[in-house]
Order: structure tokens, then sequence, then C-alpha cells
């Protein structure tokens, strides 16, 4: 999914399995199939008809597009291998492929919210017709069997990137609206003390980074590796509102010397003086959130900043962003049982709150690795060594993005469960701000 061309570079595609790696069985891939499609309609669900259609900013889609994009997968890159495969409707392919510019030409993103029609009814039936022959598919493994196989688990974690992008979109698109709608009713707010934020010391040691090609992973996350990690301090858990208040109040978005050039003329250009999403109300801060307005809990970490501003802050707090190669150090070996979507809070946790956004390493001190907030990296975005995009269209997944970009880490409160791990690359241009986008400290030592 995942981009200018923002959201939709969030979409990382991995290269088919080796020969002597069997995938999934059929029946398994099958029930996957099933459950990834039901959990995108059930996104749906709190959602009118009339939410589903509008697009509030270039980067962000339509509801409905995702839903139509997501089917356009499966129906473009598995069932159209089949020999008797007839498409749903021959000019749905230009209004809902992205950026496969070796398959068709496409609308251009900032339209998509001009598509009235095909209207929403019209797309749940394209996802049933393309559903029943998926399933068919899946029922009775065709000639070419593993390639299939390959490409359909590739377009279900396409379509859990989606789910997470279903979730920003709406809630930009409720940032917009002057009535502040919920997406779905909010948890019982509890207020908790965030755990102490504390340094953990990795020592200077060769290193291998990458997926090991067990289990899937898309292609920017190979080849596997070794590289010379130098020490480094990695800090206990992701920076507070609070914390970052104090570089509101301290006049952070007004002091030159904090920021990187760009950064600073960004600042200048758009105005910001605080995250997305926040804004003051009678003299206290607020924000938005998937469950409404609230106000902005100093305990809870702060998200919604962009690179520029996750860079700027770690300066004012006399550290840095850490190296993604740091980042997967430190999470290799932690197990991913935070606060990510099936908890179904949509809203970063405290951190140390009864467990949730815990990634436990040496006990449980280093906290939120996976879930809560994507942490940015100090790492642009560039090929491992020995990188080689997939052959055709579906190579256009990752590879041409390779620039102007940083790397994210760890996944957040709407990130599926099952599409995060230690070597997964997320990656955004550094001003960019709707995702749920937080900050880790790291010092050099």
């Amino acid at each position: 999914m995942r981009i200018g061309v923002v959201s939709d570079t969030h979409d990382h595609l991995a290269p088919p399995p080796a020969e002597d790696s069997l995938g999934p069985s059929a029946s398994s891939l099958a029930a996957r199939y099933d459950a990834v499609r039901a959990r995108t309609a059930s996104l749906c669900e709190p959602l009118a008809p009339e939410d589903q259609v509008v697009q509030s900013m270039p980067d962000a889609s339509p509801v409905k597009w995702h839903l139509a994009h997501t089917t356009w997968y499966f129906e473009t890159f598995v069932l159209a291998r089949l020999p008797d495969h007839r498409p749903f409707d021959p000019a749905w392919g230009f209004l809902f492929n992205s950026y496969y510019n070796a398959v068709s030409a496409q609308l251009p993103r900032p339209e998509r919210g001009l598509l009235s029609r095909p209207t929403l009814e019209e797309i749940f039936g394209y996802r049933r017709h393309v559903d029943e022959r998926m399933r068919e598919l899946l029922a009775s493994p065709a000639p070419g069997w593993r390639e299939l196989a390959w490409l359909a688990e590739l377009g279900l974690h396409h379509e859990q990137q989606h789910q997470e992008l279903l979730l920003t979109d709406v809630k930009h698109l409720f940032s917009r609206n002057p009535l502040r709608p919920a997406y779905r009713a909010p948890q019982p707010a509890v207020r908790r003390s965030a755990a102490p934020q504390e340094w953990i010391r990795f020592p200077e040691a060769i290193r291998w980074l990458g997926h090991d090609g067990r289990g899937f992973a898309f292609d920017n996350e190979g080849p596997r590796h070794r590289r010379l990690v130098p020490a480094f301090e990695l800090a206990t858990r992701l920076v507070t509102c609070g914390e970052y208040l104090a570089f509101v109040a301290a006049g952070g978005y007004a002091r030159p010397e904090l920021w990187m050039s760009d950064g600073w003329n960004v600042v200048q250009q758009r105005g910001w003086q605080a995250p997305l999403y926040w804004e003051q109300r009678d003299g206290a801060w607020w924000q938005m959130t998937l469950g409404g307005m609230r106000p902005v809990d100093p305990e809870e970490p702060v998200c919604h900043v962009s690179w520029y501003e996750a860079d700027a802050y770690a300066r004012f707090a006399g550290a840095r962003l850490p190296g993604e190669e740091e980042w997967e150090v430190a999470a290799e070996t932690a197990p991913a049982p935070g606060n990510l979507l099936e908890s179904e809070r949509l809203h970063p946790a405290t951190a140390g709150a009864s467990g949730a956004g815990s990634g436990a390493r040496r006990g449980a001190e280093l906290l939120q690795l996976f879930g809560d907030a994507w942490q940015w990296t100090r790492s642009p975005y560039q090929a491992y060594p020995g990188y080689a995009p997939s052959e055709g269209a579906i190579g256009e997944y990752n590879g041409k993005f390779m620039c102007n970009q940083f790397v994210l880490r760890g996944g957040s409160c709407v990130t599926p469960r099952s599409h995060v791990r230690a070597t997964y690359r997320n990656f955004f241009p550094p001003d960019a701000r709707w995702q749920f986008s937080g900050i880790r400290l790291a010092r050099w030592v």
C-alpha cells in the first residue's frame, strides 16, 4: 500500500519463494483469504455509504477505492492468469489500478474522490464476484499453483496494508468535517502514568540484518546481509505527548536551529505549530481520534508527526532518531503482543499500561516496539546490498520508490498483528503526518 505517491507506497512486494519452499497449503491459504477479506468488510461497518465515497486530500483515498483496488489486485495478478478468466468490467482496471504502469494507465490519484460511479453496492458486488472465483481456485489448485499461491499470499498482505490505510484515511476525512464525527465509540479513558524512559545499551557488533527467508516478507526486507552496527543506546519507550508538549511550549516550531533546512521551510509554509490533529480549545490541547475529539493525554505516545518533527524533537531532547539497523537489532528477539489492530483500541496506549504496547526484551524493559505508533528512523529508504526488484509489473511495487523517503519500523495501533515483524520496512516522505507515526529516541555511546 503505501506514496508524491504517498499512501500507495505502503505496497511492498516480495520475490517468489525458493523452489524448495512448499508455501501455504490450499486449505490454510483459503482460510486466511476469507479472514482477511472479512476483516476489510468489517472495518466498513461503522461507516455510512456517504463516508465511503469522499476523498479528503490527494494522499488519501476513498474507502470505496480501497475496497475496489484490493479486489482489482486479485483479479489482475491471480485470476487473470487462468485461461478461462473474463474481466468483471474491463473499464475498471483504469479506475482501480494504483501505479502499475506496465499493466495499464490509471486514474490520477487526486481524482479518486470523483468516482460516484460505480456505486458502493456495485463495488461490494465486485468483491463478492472475485471472492467466489478465488475460493474456487483455492479449493481446486490449478496448474502453476505455487506461483498463484505466492501471488495470493502477497495480495493478502497487500490488503492488510490497505486495512491500515483505510482507517488512517477515514481519520483524516473525519478530521476535516466540522462535526468531528467518531468512526467508533471510544473505549473508556483510563489515565495511567507512562513507564519511565530509560536507556538500553547495545554493544558494537557485526549483525545479520534483513529477512532470513522463513515465512512471508516483502522484497525490500532482503537480501539478508551483514553490517557493522556501532554501539548505541535506545530509549525504552516512545516519546509521550507530555514530553512533546514541552517541545511545543519551548517554541520548538519557531527555533530554526532544531530543524533540517527543508523541514524548516515546510514548517513555515504550512504553519505547523503542533502534531497533526492537535488543536487548542480554551487554552488546552485536544486531538482528533477515531473516537472523536478528546483532550491530549500527556502520558500517551505522541503520533501523527512527520520525520522533520521527529528529528527536530530528538535534537531538542539531546538525542537522535535510531537507524533502522539499530531498531532491528533491538527488536529481532522481541515478540509482537502490543497495541495493534486486533486490540480494537485504534489509538496509541500508554507505555506499560496493563502490558499494552509492550514488546519484551530483557524482561519488560523495552516497550512499544510493535504497535501503538510507527517509529521514524534516521535511515533513508534505499535498497539493501544485492537487492533486485521482481520482474514484470509486480516489480513496480517497491524499488521505484527508493528515493526521498525515510524508513519507519514497528507498526501502529491500526496495523494487523500478522502483518508486523522485526524486518518490516515501512516508508514515507519526510513531511507525511497522517499515518500513526511517532518517535523513539536513540543515542550514540
